[in-house]
């Protein structure tokens, strides 16, 4: 299957390297291309001149850009080039809105849309360990199932177009929570005077353990935030559970309070750092530098 990938950031990039290594990706493309050339000289396939000239001629296109508004603008330039019965996937996180308006676009010209976006951060990307949850037509997703077997280890179809956002959002709120918590508990130990390293192995084997103690927790201790998954970023997904939530008139608390911590992490200058920066608003709390 004739297969491209659009925008190759953290995520998308790792996912065309490993698309290019199993023999789908015919052409990969980004709005910057300095990021382009960057995904090219790491995994080693080309990029197109154009967005037009990467996706004509494919039989699926792989989107993962950061925003609801760069995906519509992508969706359109797509619809003018795909031919009908081609299939777009979207690996974005957007709003449910979004998506569906996506969905009717691209279905007017017979080109079928999933919403898919994924969990796993830059490392499942990069070792295709990456979970999918997907919205849209079953029989659609079997038919690109090959594919998307060489990028993730789970795929799950959740139902209709926008189901996928849906399960990204219980996600991203169990994300904040867990991030919450774990910085909490690791600032708590590191006050106490504990071998952190020690902390972080006994706990990781416990009923407290969860993926982000173990591959974030060592880091976090030692003030290392290099970025799996930006603060920006998960501020922004936040922002569209905060929508979502306003419509039903609830404010779920772990997410006002993360919305509040990440914008001042953002304002403090560290939006690019991995979310598990959260760490430093809570060294403070006992006392101790950031």
């Amino acid at each position: 299957m004739k297969t491209t990938v659009i925008g190759l950031g953290a995520m998308g990039a790792g996912m065309a390297g490993n698309l290019f290594r199993a023999g789908h990706l015919t052409h990969a493309w980004n709005r910057s291309p300095e990021r382009a050339q960057a995904a090219a000289t790491q995994h080693g396939f080309a990029i197109a001149d154009s967005l037009e000239a990467a996706a004509g001629r494919s039989d699926l296109v792989i989107t993962s850009v950061s925003a609801d508004a760069d995906l519509e603008q992508v969706a359109d330039r797509l619809a003018k080039v795909m031919s009908a019965g081609s299939v777009v996937l979207d690996t974005s996180t957007v709003s449910i809105e979004t998506a569906r308006r996506v969905f009717e676009r691209l279905e007017a010209h017979g080109i079928h849309f999933l919403d898919a976006p994924v969990s796993g951060g830059k490392e499942g990307a990069e070792k295709a360990t990456m979970v999918m949850m997907i919205g849209g037509d079953q029989a659609v997703l079997k038919q690109i199932m090959p594919v998307l077997e060489c990028i993730s280890r789970k795929v799950v179809h959740m139902g209709p177009v926008g189901s996928g956002q849906a399960t990204k959002a219980v996600n991203q709120i169990m994300c904040a929570g867990i991030n919450q918590a774990v910085t909490e508990a690791l600032a708590f130990g590191q006050h106490q005077g504990l071998d952190m390293d020690k902390v972080v192995d006994v706990v990781s084997s416990g009923a407290a353990g969860n993926w982000f103690v173990e591959h974030r927790g060592r880091s976090m201790t030692r003030g290392v935030f290099a970025p799996g998954f930006r603060v920006a970023l998960h501020h922004k997904d936040l922002k569209i559970c905060q929508t979502m939530l306003a419509a039903d008139d609830v404010q779920l608390p772990m997410v006002e309070m993360t919305l509040v911590h990440y914008e001042r992490l953002m304002a403090e200058g560290h939006g690019d750092e991995d979310i598990s920066a959260l760490y430093r608003v809570k060294r403070p709390l006992f006392g101790e530098d950031a």
